[in-house]
């Protein structure tokens, strides 16, 4: 099972970017999916989750600005970001709550990460 991330880049502040999320592999469920992001010198932290179900939650930071989405016939999830800030800054790395087709349980997995850089 793989979880690959795509969407990042550089955008001025103000501005908006589309990160996608694909999971692979001999996948038999995947529950919660989420979003963190590390910037230079902090820890990773979660910035958006979504359930099977499609709820959702959001970091104080992101909230009204962000959306987190997700398309389970695919297994893949999205974040939209608006409003760019600065301080959105860093790595962003999807997360699922997967169980493998040959495992009995979910456990997590993680992508590789994007880089986010919000700058003039």
């Amino acid at each position: 099972v793989q979880l690959q991330a795509s969407g990042g880049g550089l955008v001025q502040p103000g501005g908006s970017l589309r990160l996608s999320c694909v999971a692979s592999g001999s996948i038999f469920r995947i529950n919660d999916m989420g979003w963190y992001r590390q910037a230079p010198g902090k820890q990773r932290e979660l910035v958006a989750s979504i359930t099977r179900d499609g709820n959702t939650g959001y970091a104080g930071s992101v909230k009204g600005r962000f959306s987190i989405s997700r398309d389970n016939a695919k297994n893949m999830v999205y974040l939209q970001m608006n409003s760019l800030k600065p301080e959105d800054t860093g790595v962003y790395y999807c997360n699922g709550n997967i169980r493998p087709q040959y495992e009995l349980h979910l456990r997590p997995f993680w992508g590789q990460g994007t880089l986010v850089t919000v700058s003039s």
